[in-house]
């Protein structure tokens, strides 16, 4: 082979030991995982928002946006669940650019992952206890999830890692909500199965070890619309989408059925100014439909700081180095407008 095998990574144990979690942050986060399970298993009416930047590039403006948002989750909290969108690690397209912070701690220098795994667990931990807000990440990779398994409260598994082996396994050995987006190709059978085979129990190897896992009845589907062969984005979220997909959804024998729509990627044709729009489409469609208002759990949204996207050059606090976010200003107004809108359902 041709690796060059650079260093060896601390396992999670020695960095869980280094960098505990406090105990009154571990009660935080049996609470709201347990409030976020209420609403997958009808035991709660509350709406998830899955909101923050596209990538979690800054320690300081993460935490920043992340304490914003609690103050605004007091404002909304008879109706919305917000959890942070700290997404640490970047599937890429063609597997250049900035992967995360995972990667590289600070995004102009070169990646250094042992540094990383250390800065991703201190923001997630800095953000849980400045905001009491758990969050989510993307689970790009199965084996680092044990690092921050104590602080995040849902994973998603993101539209190029769906179809993998190793994602579903993980994930079926989850205790928390693991949302399986549609591939980049739009077909709902693909996600579909993911759903079904993060349910099953699996026996696979995991960190070195064969493990058992329950399967996790809280797997569930993430529309963020598609792309043809030719480049052009189809969205998945108008009234029909929803309504078919709820038909295929219910044939499968699944647990605790459920979508989340994402209102950037390909359902936004990666114009963020549109999720507003989106958003309000959506909660239009609820209206329509009881089934539907049963199933959609909630929104993903892309926001941030400072409006729009920067190169990782760029310099400008707050502002995605990836794909463009909505704003603060507007970011807090859609929330405010989404909680209304929820309660007039």
């Amino acid at each position: 082979m041709s690796f060059q095998y650079v260093r060896k990574i601390p396992t999670f144990q020695e960095i869980l030991k280094e960098m505990p979690l406090p105990a009154d942050l571990k009660t935080v986060k049996a609470r709201r995982d347990e409030e976020i399970r209420a609403v997958f298993e009808r035991r709660g009416d509350k709406f998830l928002l899955i909101i923050g930047p596209c990538s979690a590039d800054n320690e300081d403006a993460v935490c920043e946006y992340v304490a914003r948002l609690a103050r605004v989750q007091d404002k909304v909290k008879e109706k919305l669940i917000l959890i942070p969108r700290i997404y640490t690690n970047k599937p890429r397209t063609t597997g250049k650019g900035y992967k995360g912070m995972v990667h590289q701690p600070v995004p102009t220098e070169e990646p250094d992952l042992v540094a990383g795994l250390k800065a991703i667990r201190k923001m997630h931990i800095r953000a849980l206890k400045e905001s009491h807000l758990t969050p989510a990440d993307e689970m790009l990779y199965p084996a680092n999830y044990p690092y921050l398994e104590d602080v995040l409260s849902y994973v998603a598994i993101g539209a190029r890692s769906v179809e993998n082996q190793q994602h579903r396994l993980t994930a079926s050995g989850l205790d928390i909500p693991a949302g399986m987006k549609n591939p980049t190709s739009g077909d709902m059978t693909v996600m579909l199965n993911s759903i079904e085979a993060g349910q099953h129990p699996h026996t696979f190897v995991y960190h070195d070890w064969e493990v058992r896992t329950p399967g996790n009845p809280l797997t569930h589907a993430v529309l963020r619309g598609a792309t043809d062969e030719a480049g052009k984005n189809i969205p998945n979220y108008s009234y029909a989408d929803l309504t078919k997909i709820a038909q295929i959804y219910l044939k499968r024998p699944l647990k605790n059925p459920a979508v989340i729509v994402d209102t950037n990627h390909a359902n936004s044709g990666k114009d963020f100014r549109r999720q507003p729009a989106i958003a309000m489409d959506v909660l239009d469609s609820l209206r329509k439909d009881a089934r539907l208002k049963d199933m959609v759990k909630g929104l993903m949204i892309e926001s941030y700081l400072v409006e729009g996207a920067q190169d990782a050059n760029g310099g400008v606090y707050g502002k995605s180095i990836t794909d463009a976010c909505l704003g603060w200003e507007d970011s807090e107004k859609l929330v405010l407008e989404i909680a209304e809108g929820i309660a007039k359902l």
